[in-house]
């Protein structure tokens, strides 16, 4: 397939988008998964196919169907979503590739800190009034101040998988 994403602006379809996350704990033995359930997000295709956009998770929003460990991941051992009620990506660049993946460089912000990121997307459907792009990229939480490690429990990286469907924002 071969995609051209029209100029304008796009937003996020909430209800066919979803943000995951996993970790692994309990030294290695058990993966932890959650999703966010409040993802909201637009952006805008520039001529030439260059886009920019913010995609805003509600930090409060992750569920991992435990509501004690809910509880404490919005705690400040973790995501402080009293203080820091967002996580946001701010797409600075996206570059689609002969091969409909989409390079996208940007900012990823946790607790107010902020790093770049670089990932690549794959277009799973595209059509002229929505794109569908998926991606899976891994994030050291200790870069974000996320250092809450009882006993060592928690290794490893944190995989964060994602399916953006943007729909064309009509004016």
């Amino acid at each position: 397939m071969t995609v051209a994403v029209e100029t304008g602006l796009w937003r996020l379809d909430q209800a066919a988008s979803v943000v995951a996350v996993q970790q692994k704990t309990m030294w290695g033995l058990v993966t932890v998964k959650g999703t966010f359930t409040s993802v909201s997000g637009e952006g805008e295709v520039r001529a030439g196919g260059s886009a920019q956009g913010t995609i805003t998770l509600d930090a409060a929003s992750l569920d991992t169907k435990h509501a004690k460990r809910d509880q404490h991941l919005r705690h400040a051992d973790f995501f402080d979503a009293d203080n820091h009620p967002a996580l946001t990506f701010a797409v600075h660049g996206a570059e689609l590739r002969p091969d409909d993946t989409v390079q996208v460089t940007g900012e990823l912000t946790v607790r107010g800190v902020g790093r770049p990121q670089t990932l690549t997307a794959r277009v799973v459907r595209a059509d002229a009034g929505a794109v569908t792009l998926e991606t899976e990229f891994v994030v050291d939480r200790a870069q974000f101040g996320i250092g809450w490690n009882q006993m060592g429990m928690m290794r490893g990286l944190t995989t964060v998988n994602a399916t953006l469907r943007f729909a064309r924002a009509v004016a």
